[in-house]
């Protein structure tokens, strides 16, 4: 099955060759993401952006990676994450490139939102990464996917503005030296497409690569599961109509009011066409149970999308603004404010390990319930941040919060690929897509408030997290999956 048990940093061979690879993979993808972010002001003065068109921006850029979770989960189950990660990098240089070459607010605001979809890629390497270690390492090693992939928005944060500013240097474009900064990102993302596919391999050798049953929507193997599943799916759809209302001439006029209209009537559409689909999957459970062995428990996805709504969601709205928030809180300069901004995302390096390694160590419900906890009472220390504070404290507050946020992350999803194997892509893309929820959701928020109300939603919503951990169960035994001759595996997960 897999190479010799442990995780050791320094190999680039067998397992340890595919979680280097993946989170390099997952890297590009958040560089590529949040690669406006720091250069926001250069855009903005470029392009001749307003506020409410600058907060649009951050908004759209992680709307579509709500719906684009949910189908790269399910393309990953089905075909591999080999070729749905080089199809996902290759296609979302594209709109890396319009981007760049973007002239009005409307151009670029198109190319943002289409750049949504790679914020997907991160489900991808969730099931690579779960073929190849196993249980009692899964926790560690999806850690340091998860965080060492995550630092992409932070180094997008602190090289971004230098890039850029050589480039001013030396004379090439002036102000509009940003687009050369991110074009690079996008050649970036196209080449890695193909050093990963032609380096991986979906599982290893002599290993089974379980797919779901059917397609069209998840599995569920109970009565309840199948309306907490409906349940869940609500808030997802309620974050577009979201998005929706933000572009309506009733927020910042981007789409007219029969637009929206029409979007609204879509979304109700789509969500009956879901239910249909869930009940083509799932219907024969009315009818004849599903055998012990092989259930699973949907409440335990229910309670990861909570926590990864309140954990990811907020790191997502907190790299997008932050840099803006330093510099007028503290009156920075662009490459000052990108800086101290990516010490958020910096501590994805340690801290995202970290949360797996004690899952993986002390168990995934206890650790989720400390750093639920210590992440409500990170961001209600960041409500209290203004521009009295010394800065070196106001940095330490933050990264402080970003250790909660980050291991908090790495818990969860030490706990999503031990639910139910083959469902681990689409597990992995709803409890992701409820990360994007969040963001939506906070930054809508933020648009609306000041910063210090800001930061008080989030450690709100974090309680709502800690209390929904309680009706969590810890991973124990195995789950079990039927190979190709019909013979049921079972898979240890604790």
């Amino acid at each position: 099955m897999t190479d010799a048990a442990g995780i050791k940093l320094r190999s680039f061979s067998g397992k340890m060759k595919i979680l280097h690879l993946s989170w390099m993979a997952f890297f590009i993808t958040f560089l590529v993401w949040f690669n406006h972010a720091p250069l926001l002001g250069m855009i903005a003065k470029s392009l001749g952006l307003t506020s409410d068109q600058i907060k649009t921006l951050l908004i759209l850029n992680v709307a579509l990676t709500i719906p684009a979770r949910i189908v790269i989960g399910m393309l990953t189950d089905k075909y591999g994450p080999k070729i749905t990660y080089a199809l996902l990098l290759a296609i979302s240089s594209i709109p890396c490139f319009a981007f760049a070459l973007s002239d009005s607010f409307m151009q670029a605001a198109i190319a943002r939102f289409a750049l949504g979809f790679i914020g997907a890629g991160f489900v991808i390497g969730i099931r690579m990464v779960s073929e190849w270690f196993p249980a009692n390492e899964l926790g560690t090693a999806e850690g340091i996917y998860g965080g060492w992939g995550n630092f992409g928005s932070a180094a997008a944060a602190m090289l971004l503005p230098v890039l850029t500013l050589y480039f001013v240097d030396i004379g090439i474009a002036g102000d509009n030296a940003w687009r050369y900064s991110i074009g690079l990102t996008g050649l970036l993302c196209l080449g890695f497409s193909f050093i990963w596919y032609f380096n991986v391999s979906d599982t290893p050798k002599g290993a089974t690569y379980f797919k779901p049953k059917t397609t069209g929507a998840m599995e569920v193997t109970s009565k309840g599961d199948f309306f907490l599943l409906l349940l869940m799916k609500l808030p997802l759809y309620a974050a577009l109509a979201l998005l929706t209302w933000k572009l309506s001439p009733a927020a910042v006029n981007m789409i007219s009011d029969n637009f929206a209209i029409v979007i609204y009537f879509s979304l109700i559409l789509l969500f009956l066409y879901e239910v249909k689909q869930t009940w083509k999957v799932n219907g024969h459970i009315f009818k004849t149970p599903v055998e012990e062995v092989h259930r699973y428990s949907f409440k335990q996805v229910a309670v990861l999308n909570i926590l990864y709504f309140a954990t990811f969601g907020s790191e997502l709205a907190v790299v997008s603004m932050l840099p803006l928030f330093f510099s007028e809180t503290f009156s920075l300069d662009i490459v000052q404010a990108g800086f101290l901004a990516s010490l958020y995302a910096f501590m994805n390096l340690g801290s995202r390990p970290i949360g797996g390694w004690l899952s993986d160590k002390f168990g995934r419900k206890k650790v989720l319930l400390i750093l639920t906890f210590g992440l409500a009472g990170g961001y209600f220390i960041l409500a209290q941040l203004n521009s009295e504070w010394p800065l070196y404290l106001a940095v330490a507050a933050v990264m402080l919060c970003s250790f909660f946020v980050q291991s908090g992350e790495g818990a969860v999803f030490a706990a999503v690929p031990l639910i139910k194997r083959r469902l681990t892509g689409q597990i992995a893309g709803m409890t992701g897509a409820y990360g994007n929820v969040g963001a939506v959701v906070y930054l809508t928020i933020l648009s609306l408030v000041d910063y210090q109300t800001f930061f008080l939603v989030i450690a709100a919503s974090a309680v709502v997290g800690f209390i929904a951990i309680l009706f969590m169960s810890e991973p124990k035994g195995a789950m079990a999956e039927v190979n190709a001759d019909g013979t049921v595996q079972l898979i240890n997960v604790g």
